[in-house]
């Protein structure tokens, strides 16, 4: 009995062997008519409303490198200061401070803020203007940066309203993600 078991399964594996290499072998034939290449762009390529601020979406090439950067938080102005204003400014003097460190990280590594295709900003209620999210100050500190002659880039964006970040001074953070195409399509 353990005889004829230990044949049925060594037929198994020999049967199963001999069709894995007929399937590998079959696979390798090209076929009669080729596949038509994916052209892509050499650029990331954003869409939508043309009125609109940001992008409704972004088609990333194929072959492009991304880079995403961690949650930014606000630079300090003065860590002497008594009030969140006068330690860290208010949403867009926060949101102004975050994007120029954002704009540094992405220099260090051969890209600027034309390469961010992706934001995502998180803003906490502003105790100064009775516990609301101050989401005019954050598009006023987007605005000198995005979609502006100078940078006429409108990234695909996210903002949301949270309940606190790490700090109870920190009234904004911001995430961004850049692509660098392949510079060999062009």
């Amino acid at each position: 009995m353990m005889k004829k078991m230990k044949t049925a399964l060594l037929m198994t594996v020999l049967l199963g062997t001999v069709s894995v290499t007929a399937y590998a072998d079959s696979a390798a034939h090209t076929p009669a008519k080729p596949a038509k290449p994916i052209k892509t762009a050499p650029a990331p390529v954003f869409y939508g409303s043309p009125s609109s601020s940001i992008s409704s979406g972004v088609v990333v090439p194929e072959g492009a490198s991304y880079l995403f950067t961690s949650g930014t938080v606000p630079p300090v102005l003065n860590k002497d200061g008594k009030t969140v204003y006068e330690r860290y400014g208010d949403t867009k003097t926060q949101g102004i401070g975050i994007l120029k460190e954002i704009e540094k990280q992405l220099k260090e590594q051969g890209l600027g803020l034309k390469d961010v295709v992706y934001l995502r900003i998180y803003i906490a209620p502003d105790a100064q203007k009775g516990g609301t999210f101050d989401y005019t100050g954050w598009f006023d500190a987007y605005a000198q940066f995005f979609n502006t002659e100078a940078n006429p880039v409108k990234p695909a964006r996210s903002t949301v309203g949270v309940a606190s970040l790490v700090s109870s001074d920190w009234l904004i953070e911001i995430e961004a993600v850049a692509v660098k195409p392949d510079s060999k399509k062009k």
